[in-house]
């Protein structure tokens, strides 16, 4: 007798640790709850709708802004071209008055400095020809002082072009890193708008069908939605149709971890969406290997998300709770919304849709979901609070060859 009393506790003991190991968010939520949740997230939603307006608008100006300094710089570059030929035109006039005054000294053979005038001005064999050689002389010398003034002019004057073609560089490279720096900004911006994922319109939708959906089935206002969806379908007599899950398979029949789950460890407000990992990644040899459900379940959701990816979800039944596990990335579907699938059944190929660097599954686990009818939750509730890690469900060793 007492051994059946010690055996019984062991029982009791190992069923109850199982459930513990394995966590699930069994917080109640009534429709009441879940429709005030939604009306505050849609609120946030239509407002960051608005800022994502303001900033296309934004984005418009910057864009404006950059063809302005594009034209600068195009002007830069003309006169930056036209100062550089005066230079060289003054280079070019300079060598050539140089050559000309050296052929005049040459001719008149003074180029040996103020002696040589002396001596011309005094060979004078006559008053009259002292006269016109003085004349002369001055005439030379006049003529010698201005062709070096203009040379000195044009040189002065080729030092100032040089100056400023030195600054009209400056303020070009100047205007190229403004450039640089307004199209990093617009691309900044457009990443922060495009990685909002899912899109702002997608998620309200989805949100006002899920009450819709409550509403339609009849729960009552302070009613726990998901015990609310037992009792209908007990009323209904639907509940045996809706196996419960004993036990989870691996999605692939053969394969490894190439990312585990991290969980939401911050939601980004600005880009609406997850800092970390809220799945695991299963990559393969066999890079369009069949993806199989986890448990089996019904078909809840397949669309492609605003990055392009493939995307499956399915609701299963799992210790008196609904649970859902989505599949990402997948080449093809296989399967239709509100189909029964078993652990055997194939609902795609693994693929590389959407945000991905190469062909794997992405398989999350959440105690709701966003997307499916009636999966009790909004896309933020979802990512941030209800992913749960798949490896305390699934057993993933480092490489398998079985499910």
């Amino acid at each position: 007798m007492n051994n059946n009393k010690i055996i019984c506790s062991i029982i009791i003991v190992s069923i109850f640790v199982s459930l513990i190991s394995l966590p699930i968010n069994t917080k109640a939520k009534t429709i009441k709850e879940f429709e005030r949740e939604v009306e505050k997230y849609t609120k946030e939603l239509e407002e960051k709708k608005n800022q994502v307006e303001t900033n296309e608008e934004e984005i418009l100006k910057i864009k404006k802004r950059i063809s302005t300094i594009e034209n600068q710089i195009d002007e830069a570059e003309l006169e930056i071209t036209k100062l550089q030929t005066e230079i060289d035109e003054s280079i070019l006039e300079i060598e050539q008055k140089s050559a000309e005054s050296k052929k005049i000294l040459e001719y008149y053979q003074i180029s040996n400095g103020d002696n040589i005038y002396l001596e011309y001005a005094f060979g004078a064999t006559s008053i009259t020809d002292m006269i016109y050689r003085l004349s002369v002389i001055e005439q030379l010398t006049d003529y010698n002082d201005k062709i070096m003034k203009e040379l000195e002019s044009l040189i002065e004057k080729n030092k100032e072009q040089q100056v400023k073609l030195t600054e009209k560089q400056a303020d070009l490279e100047k205007m190229k890193n403004d450039l640089i720096e307004e199209k990093l900004r617009i691309d900044a911006d457009s990443a922060a708008i495009k990685d909002g994922m899912p899109g702002i319109e997608e998620q309200i939708k989805a949100a006002k069908a899920q009450v819709e959906y409550y509403k339609d089935l009849g729960c009552g206002e302070n009613e726990d939605i998901q015990a609310c969806q037992y009792r209908i379908e007990q009323e209904n007599n639907t509940s045996t149709s809706f196996p419960s899950t004993n036990g989870f398979y691996r999605p692939i029949e053969h394969g490894y971890i190439t990312q585990w789950y991290t969980g939401c460890k911050y939601f980004d407000t600005r880009i609406n969406s997850c800092t970390g990992h809220i799945g695991i990644d299963i990559g393969s040899s066999d890079k369009s290997i069949d993806v199989y459900p986890i448990a089996p379940g019904y078909v809840t959701a397949t669309y492609y998300d605003n990055a392009g990816a493939l995307v499956v979800k399915i609701k299963h039944k799992y210790n008196g709770r609904y649970i859902y596990s989505t599949y990402a990335h997948q080449r093809t579907f296989a399967v239709r919304v509100g189909q029964y699938v078993s652990p055997y059944t194939t609902i795609g190929k693994m693929g590389s849709t959407g945000n991905s660097s190469g062909p794997h599954v992405h398989l999350e686990i959440t105690s709701c979901d966003w997307k499916s009818e009636g999966g009790g939750c909004f896309w933020r509730t979802y990512a941030e609070f209800s992913t749960m890690n798949p490896a305390n469900y699934v057993s993933f060793p480092s490489r398998w060859s079985n499910r």
